[in-house]
Order: structure tokens, then C-alpha cells, then sequence
């Protein structure tokens, strides 16, 4: 356990942290599996129309560091092209 002040309010930024962190990467994960089961379905509109949803969520996890750039560039490079694929 923290025994300074400055390592108690560490841990507690750190506690709240870890949770936005986690919401982020929840809503990113559940936009991206969305997409991929429109892509799934063959639901072209349906997918064009979650692509810039998807490109936002994942550009603001990687804004406020929740995910790496080379993570969320990979994502969007492979969205795109399955995207592509299908029209």
C-alpha cells in the first residue's frame, strides 16, 4: 500500500484511469465487432454507413492513448479494405 500522500492520489488516478480506459476500449471493441458482422452479413450500406463511426472510436482511442497508433492504423487499413472488398 501507498504510504506518501503523492502515492495515495497516484493510485486513485491511476484506479480511475484504468476504468475510463477499459469503457473506451469496451465501446471500441463492440464498434469494430458491429462492423465485422455487418461485413459477415454482406451488409454494404449498413457497414458504410458504421465506417465513420468506426474510424472515430478508434481515433480517439489512440488521441488519448488508450490504444497504440500502429494498432488503430492496422484496424482502419484492414476495415477499409474488407469494406472495399465487399462493393
Amino acid at each position: 500500500m501507498p504510504i506518501t500522500s503523492s502515492a495515495k492520489k497516484a493510485l486513485r488516478q491511476s484506479a480511475k484511469r484504468k476504468i475510463q480506459n477499459a469503457k473506451v476500449k469496451k465501446a471500441t471493441r463492440l464498434v469494430v465487432k458491429q462492423f465485422r458482422g455487418l461485413l459477415a452479413q454482406k451488409d454494404k450500406d449498413n457497414a458504410k454507413k458504421l465506417m465513420p463511426q468506426l474510424m472515430k472510436f478508434l481515433d480517439k482511442a489512440t488521441k488519448t492513448g488508450v490504444l497504440k497508433k500502429n494498432t488503430v492504423s492496422r484496424l482502419k487499413s484492414r476495415a477499409a479494405k474488407a469494406l472495399a472488398k465487399l462493393s
